[in-house]
């Protein structure tokens, strides 16, 4: 008989970690960095300090002064967007600790805080429910279903590969959302269970912050602060990724085939019971049907609006409004193809966005968890006091504790380019100071947050399982092992790193 589920709800479980957060700012002496920042086309820097902001000049000169270890050029050409952390200025601070109110605060001011996010969240389900309700989804299912029979494990091969490749080269993450309707379906048919859609889109764009090579959310705002050209590196992340990619597909194949040959092998079954799919199953009519022109047009508008989000992130720098706009107006084009009725329309986009509300709130109460510690004064104290601990190691013992550190940050701060800006000026320094190339702690800084984002309640794993129905129990059964292979990974990586 298979075991209820055990834990409390995802958004449970984020709350929980509120109130540590809050717990911690009693804890955790308050202090803060200096911070520098830039506004594309001033004269001028921003120096915000103990006593208050002041203009320093725009210069190279002012940089080096500072012990900033990142060039004028790239704040310049716009590359730094956010306050970067000054070295050697922390200072304490009067308390600041949080208390009922601001715990119960945190979810709506972290709702605000995400508002584009959770809006591209609700237009995406608007929009794949108005597809649905016009029947050419399923018929492209069924269709693709029988034409992979039998070579259904080549899917997790590709689309693995290929959302690994996203989050690795452009930072693919939210925007993996969008496709769980379609691939919950096609991988259930295959006789998967809900686990492997969850593997193959959060898992894959997961793995490509580990190993991203190009990605400028991570990986180009991470070397500019730490005073070092992004390209440098890049083939050991580009054999990174091949190697952690490669590992990745091979465990879930693994683990999905065991399920197909036998359905009570599945965590999912073993931990949640028998779960029902949230979307639609592909039924057992003849593939055929609904095989006709209206519906190949349907289809290739699906296929475009996907290809334009793609084109529109990498090439155009769209970024979530402009996302939200795409499925807005690919949704209108929609009804007018199959004259579907105003009424109609709203209540079908309406119900779709409705039925992803529960994942919106996961995103808001996650990022209110970063909110506390930030309002609480102990973001920076966090990062003073961990650096305080490596800063003396030998360089093997150094960048193998960084990557631990990291892993722990990303517990409570699951931005990459936050994480980046905020951390990266001072271990960049430390690393200075003790001979450890900055292409190293730029990749500690990429393993750590790629390996603990699988299981970091502050990142989309929540929302992501609450997609598809599965509890983090059996997703943390499935996906341990696999954090533990990589860890191994990494740490080799990073130890044959500093010899070379």
């Amino acid at each position: 008989m298979p075991s209820l589920k055990s834990l409390p709800s995802p958004l449970s479980i984020l709350m929980l970690v509120i109130v540590c957060a809050a717990l911690a700012t009693w804890l955790i002496p308050s202090g803060k960095y200096n911070t520098l920042a830039y506004t594309e086309g001033d004269s001028t820097f921003a120096y915000t300090g103990k006593t208050g902001v002041h203009s320093l000049p725009f210069t190279q000169k002012t940089l080096d002064s500072l012990h900033v270890l990142i060039t004028l050029d790239k704040f310049a050409a716009g590359n730094i967007r956010k306050p970067v952390s000054v070295p050697g200025t922390f200072y304490n601070l009067p308390k600041n600790s949080q208390g009922i109110i601001q715990i119960l605060t945190a979810p709506v001011k972290g709702i605000y805080d995400t508002i584009d996010i959770i809006l591209f969240i609700l237009f995406t389900g608007g929009f794949i429910n108005v597809f649905y309700a016009t029947g050419a989804m399923e018929a492209g299912l069924k269709n693709l279903s029988a034409r992979m029979h039998g070579k259904e494990a080549w899917l997790i091969i590709i689309l693995g590969f290929l959302f690994s490749f996203g989050g690795a080269s452009y930072g693919m993450a939210e925007e993996a959302f969008a496709f769980y309707p379609i691939m919950v379906p096609l991988f259930l048919a295959a006789g998967y269970d809900l686990i492997v859609p969850v593997a193959v889109l959060f898992g894959g764009t997961q793995l490509g912050t580990l190993s991203s090579f190009s990605n400028p959310f991570s990986t180009i705002i991470a070397s500019n602060a730490a005073g070092i050209n992004w390209a440098d590196g890049l083939y050991g992340r580009l054999i990174m990724f091949a190697i952690t990619t490669g590992v990745f597909i091979w465990y879930v194949v693994r683990y999905a085939e065991k399920v197909k040959r036998n359905p009570q092998a599945s965590l999912v079954y073993r931990y949640d019971g028998l779960v029902s799919s949230p979307f639609p199953t592909l039924g057992q009519s003849d593939v055929k049907e609904g095989r006709n022109t209206k519906n190949t047009v349907l289809l290739l508008l699906f296929l475009a609006t996907f290809l334009m989000l793609i084109a529109g992130v990498v090439v155009l720098k769209w970024w979530l409004p402009e996302m939200s706009v795409l499925f807005l107006s690919s949704s209108i084009l929609v009804a007018v193809i199959t004259r579907m009725g105003e009424k109609e329309f709203l209540a079908k986009f309406i119900k779709g966005a409705e039925g992803l509300l529960g994942v919106a709130f996961l995103i808001g109460t996650a990022r209110g968890v970063t909110l506390i510690l930030n309002d609480g004064n102990i973001s920076d104290s966090i990062l003073f006091y961990a650096s305080g601990l490596v800063d003396t190691l030998p360089p093997p013992i150094f960048i193998v504790l960084m990557l631990f550190i990291y892993m722990i940050f990303t517990i409570f701060i699951s931005s990459s380019s936050g994480m980046a800006v905020v951390t990266m000026p001072i271990m960049g320094s430390l690393a200075m100071m003790t001979g450890v190339p900055g292409r190293e702690v730029v990749n500690s800084y990429l393993y750590g947050m790629g390996i603990m984002g699988f299981v970091t309640p502050t990142g989309l794993i929540l929302p992501s399982l609450a997609l598809v129905n599965v509890s983090l129990k059996a997703w943390w059964r499935f996906i341990w092992p696999l954090m533990l292979i990589l860890i191994l990974i990494c740490v080799l990586s990073l130890i044959i790193g500093i010899k070379l």
